[in-house]
């Protein structure tokens, strides 16, 4: 069985969701998961305030995925699984859907061309902005809006009368599109946690392997 269906099923099997699978130097297998997205109506309804995954939930995973790819003879010498980042990994429709109004960094497999009347550079892959539904009409179904003004320094003071006046871009996109996006990594330096918060994880090593 493939690597990808082993952690998959066993994930799944868990009740979370498999995030990302990445192989690293020196044997490690990381693995970052989340919990199920209920969607922003039954969470308001519910009026339970979204959860995150935690220590021992990744411990659970750890153990159950150990002795799954010890069974299908997976060669890894570290395996770690721990959640979501403040850049986060947007890959399907349900995570732009869950992340609708965030800021988000995403690159393009291809350059756009013209955009925008020109305002935009014909070669550019790379955006930073907020991610949007799409205006109805065309087959994409989410934006990417920003302003080319130069990010204020953390700290600084911005009027609300100078954001409304910044010219904005909008860009429509495919998740076909996409090279890769993922939720911008922005620190609230006023104190109070970030978007996703730290990061908790779990780290096992397999017997005889080095630290």
């Amino acid at each position: 069985m493939a690597l990808q269906q082993i952690v998959e099923t066993t994930v799944i099997g868990l009740g979370y969701d498999l995030v990302e699978i990445e192989r690293s130097a020196g044997g490690l297998l990381r693995i970052t998961i989340d919990l199920p997205w209920q969607g922003h109506a039954s969470a308001s309804e519910a009026g339970v305030p979204e959860q995150f995954v935690t220590v021992e939930d990744c411990e659970k995973v750890t153990r159950q995925l150990q002795f799954a790819l010890e069974v299908d003879g997976v060669d890894y010498n570290r395996l770690e699984v721990s959640s979501p980042g403040i850049d986060r990994p947007l890959r399907h429709q349900q995570d732009f859907e869950r992340f609708e109004g965030e800021v988000i960094d995403l690159v393009l497999k291809a350059p756009i061309g013209a955009a925008g009347g020109g305002q935009v550079a014909a070669n550019r892959k790379k955006f930073r902005g907020r991610l949007e539904r799409a205006p109805k009409g065309g087959e994409a179904i989410w934006q990417i809006v920003w302003t080319d003004e130069p990010e204020a320094k953390p700290g600084a003071k911005v009027s609300k009368k100078r954001l409304e006046a910044l010219p904005l871009h909008a860009m429509a996109f495919t998740l076909q599109e996409l090279r890769e996006a993922r939720l911008a990594p922005i620190v609230d330096f006023k104190g109070r946690k970030s978007r996703g918060e730290a990061s908790d994880s779990a780290e096992a090593a397999e017997p005889g392997a080095e630290n």
